[in-house]
């Protein structure tokens, strides 16, 4: 199997090129290929010269091992995509950078360690000095991808690869990156190579883009005139596919319609046209029936402990939170990662028990409910979660999987129906019927997160909770899903509560949105009126984040 063939490309110091793509293009391939990264047994032919000051060229490609280990962190640098697989959980933040620049510097462990500071100021990260004894696991995601550029800037590199840095990032945390990795570049006049999978999010800071596709390269050149007038039906689809500024009431285009290949995702062409012309009927209706009815919420966490074990100071993840939501309504819950989202959703579903308040389902309190009258409910709530992958379980067959819940609940009367229920949700989400005895491991992001689709749904709840259900997902893949969740819910007629820290998406899916900060809800209103004119300075920020948001409309084929 070939990954990548024939790739050319050029970039010089104080120069940002951006390699986009979608998952399995062969970006990542690329860069590692330049570092000798890839498993042993691939293979790598032609050539990466890199220059340095007066001396002669250096082929990366040819280098024996015991000569690429010197570029490696002091020429060329690398910022991982998961921040906490790339940090040791053992050891803290301030010990895994000071022993890169003792390593690559050969300087004492004082002078290391005070440079370490410095970095971490570079990088803006709060209390450099007490963030060196602090584990990967005691800071936030942005923090931590904050140390990961302090230690691959820690030895001035002359190129820094940044492979899919803000992935799952909260869209001002991205922002703040994206603004970081751009000032250290200006600031060191390095080459930077910045990987994404999506188009607005480079749409800022790149001097040039390489667009791939299946491993070659189909466009590149200057960014803006990539951004304003793109020659490749792939590099229009990518623009094309994200949610930002695209009318609610119409389907995401995807990159099939551009490359005239079979969609992958949602239903026939002929229920989506009917979907499509349904739509100016049924967008007037006022749902009337209140299905979910928060009051005065409050989910609070002890963070301090008497000599008794008594609890005496506390972590309001959810602070006095009340709001209804409408039969038919998908109500969007927006706002930073620590402000509540995931923790409120989780205790509608009753899977965090809420410190005090009142959660009425169709006017019955569920916080009151006695177990085995809950555990029947169940069926009436359920939740896609972020990670499809960790969503499911690796040993089990994902048809065996969406059968589960039909055997605990008892739905249906043998076997045999239930494995045709489960086979026909299976098509609803455009996957195959003999795709039943495969594993998760043989699925793509985006085709697990349908399988969770199609789980969640087999009960025919009444009531979805998606938690981050495409933050990580390509823009292409996440334009597929909410598609297919806009033509589900038509078909369904569920009624949701849609948790994203990306506005562009929460106003695209949903008719409400809430927005909450450190616990509360700081607004709420229409999905257009608090996308359009928010009134909050927090929602005006989450607004003003979004990636590539100036971006001209996307050039439709």
């Amino acid at each position: 199997m070939t990954a990548v063939r024939n790739i050319s490309l050029e970039i010089k110091k104080g120069e940002l090129l951006a390699i986009v793509g979608e998952s399995g293009s062969g970006k990542s391939v690329t860069a590692l290929s330049l570092l000798k990264l890839l498993p042993k047994q691939s293979s790598v032919t032609g050539h990466a010269f890199l220059y340095r000051w007066e001396e002669q060229p250096q082929d990366l490609i040819q280098l024996p091992p015991s000569e690429i280990n010197d570029v490696r962190g002091s020429n060329i640098a690398m910022i991982f995509q998961e921040p906490m697989t790339s940090l040791n959980p053992v050891f803290t933040c301030g010990y895994q950078v000071i022993e890169s620049i003792m390593l690559h510097q050969k300087v004492s462990k004082k002078i290391a360690r005070q440079k370490t500071i410095d970095l971490f100021e570079k990088v803006q990260l709060p209390d450099p000095a007490g963030m060196l004894k602090r584990f990967p696991h005691q800071v936030s995601g942005g923090q931590k991808q904050r140390v990961m550029i302090a230690m691959a800037m820690s030895s001035n590199p002359s190129l820094l690869i940044a492979d899919e840095p803000t992935t799952a990032l909260d869209v001002t945390v991205q922002k703040n990156i994206l603004e970081l990795i751009r000032e250290l570049q200006q600031q060191n006049n390095m080459g930077v190579i910045f990987i994404t999978h999506d188009l607005g999010i480079v749409a800022d800071i790149a001097d040039k883009i390489v667009v791939m596709h299946k491993g070659e390269i189909v466009e590149q050149g200057n960014a803006k005139e990539i951004l304003s007038s793109p020659k490749h039906p792939y590099t229009k689809a990518l623009l094309a596919c994200r949610p930002a500024g695209q009318s609610k009431n119409k389907r995401l285009p995807v990159v099939s319609d551009f490359l005239g290949t079979k969609e992958t995702i949602g239903h026939s062409s002929l229920v989506i046209k009917q979907a499509n012309s349904s739509e100016h009927q049924t967008s007037n209706l006022k749902p009337q029936t209140t299905i979910l009815d928060i009051q005065n919420l409050n989910v609070h966490f002890p963070t301090k402990k008497n000599i008794f074990g008594k609890p005496v100071k506390f972590f309001k993840a959810v602070d006095d939170v009340s709001f209804d939501v409408q039969q038919g309504d998908i109500v969007g819950l927006v706002g930073e990662s620590g402000c509540g989202k995931t923790t409120l959703g989780r205790s509608i579903l009753q899977l965090i028990k809420p410190t005090s308040g009142n959660i009425l389902l169709n006017g019955e309190d569920i916080t009151k409910m006695k177990v085995s009258r809950l555990r029947s409910l169940r069926k009436d709530l359920q939740i896609v979660f972020q990670d499809p992958y960790g969503s499911l379980n690796p040993r089990i067959t994902i048809g065996e999987a969406i059968l589960e819940p039909l055997k605990v609940h008892g739905v249906l009367n043998n076997k045999n129906e239930r494995k045709e229920k489960v086979m026909e949700l299976l098509e609803k989400v455009s996957l195959k019927a003999d795709h039943f005895n495969r594993y998760p491991h043989q699925f793509s992001g985006g085709q697990r997160q349908r399988i969770c689709i199609a789980r969640a749904l087999a009960l025919n709840p009444s009531f979805l909770v998606f938690d981050e259900s495409v933050s990580a997902l390509d823009v292409s893949v996440q334009a597929q899903v909410l598609n297919l969740l806009n033509d589900l819910k038509k078909e369904f007629g569920f009624t949701a509560i849609f948790i994203s820290h990306d506005l562009s998406v929460v106003h695209y899916i949903c008719n409400r949105i809430l927005v909450m900060q450190q616990g509360r809800i700081v607004e709420e209103g229409t999905a257009d009126q608090v996308y359009h004119d928010p009134g909050n300075e927090y929602t005006k920020k989450l607004v003003d984040s979004i990636p590539g948001k100036l971006l001209l409309q996307p050039i439709l084929a």
